[in-house]
């Protein structure tokens, strides 16, 4: 299946052509999009350079920085005007291991949204002090337990999904910007029926720049949840399979 994978950057410049060489390593069906967010450390020249000894790399570039949920769904919007089937979110920090995406190609040919789970059976996290392994497990079940949905890792950014999952999933209507996007993701996906499976994976921190995540985005998070629970329940689409 033609796959996408979009990766957001801001300031990742040493990590990006590792991640690059690493991901169009696995398959050739794959290619990467990276929306840069006008990185000042001159991630996007080192992806321009990047694309000119390989066409399965590209670049959106945005004016400046955003936010996570903002960028993906312009990298969405991007994949959705051309031919990709499976659509993928990736970090640029190699905290997502590569090795990890022929699973992610097997899993989406029976469901329509596969997800790298640091809390099921194998999965787990490496590298990590213990108060942000706590805050990511519990912010995963405080949200399971209010939306009520089965979805162990509700926080996890490593995601594939299914074409006709984006285009019904009304992306101008998602509101999150920091990561309880990815809360709201899964959430809106559920509601209207698709079959989210997870895959045991091994997280890794980060070993090269700095983290992205603020007490601003963790306050997000935790009221998106409740406006969430309270919105109205949309129509399930109709299937294609």
């Amino acid at each position: 299946m033609k796959t996408l994978i979009v990766v957001p950057t801001y300031n990742e410049r040493e990590n990006i052509e590792r991640l690059l060489d690493r991901v169009l390593a696995v398959a050739d069906a794959i290619e990467v999009l990276v929306v840069d967010d006008n990185s000042p450390d001159g991630t996007a020249a080192a992806v321009a350079a990047y694309m000119q000894k390989n066409s399965r790399v590209h670049i959106l570039n945005r004016p400046g920085k955003q936010g996570l949920g903002p960028a993906y769904i312009a990298g969405f919007r991007w994949a959705l005007a051309r031919d990709y089937e499976v659509i993928m979110e990736m970090d640029a920090d190699l905290s997502h291991r590569p090795r990890y995406l022929p699973a992610f190609l097997e899993t989406i040919q029976r469901c329509d949204i596969a997800v790298g789970s640091r809390w099921v059976r194998g999965g787990k996290i490496a590298n990590w002090p213990f108060h942000r392994v706590w805050l990511s497990r519990m912010a995963s079940l405080y949200s399971r337990l209010i939306l009520g949905i089965h979805v162990r890792d509700m926080t996890a950014g490593f995601i594939a999904y299914r074409r006709e999952v984006l285009e019904n999933l009304n992306l101008e209507t998602i509101r999150a910007d920091g990561y309880s996007f990815q809360i709201e993701m899964k959430y809106r996906a559920y509601q209207r029926g698709y079959k989210i499976c997870e895959i045991p994976i091994t997280f890794t921190d980060r070993r090269i720049g700095q983290s992205k995540i603020s007490r601003r985005i963790v306050f997000e998070a935790l009221l998106l949840v409740w406006f969430l629970r309270f919105s109205p329940k949309p129509a399930a689409p109709a299937r294609s399979r």
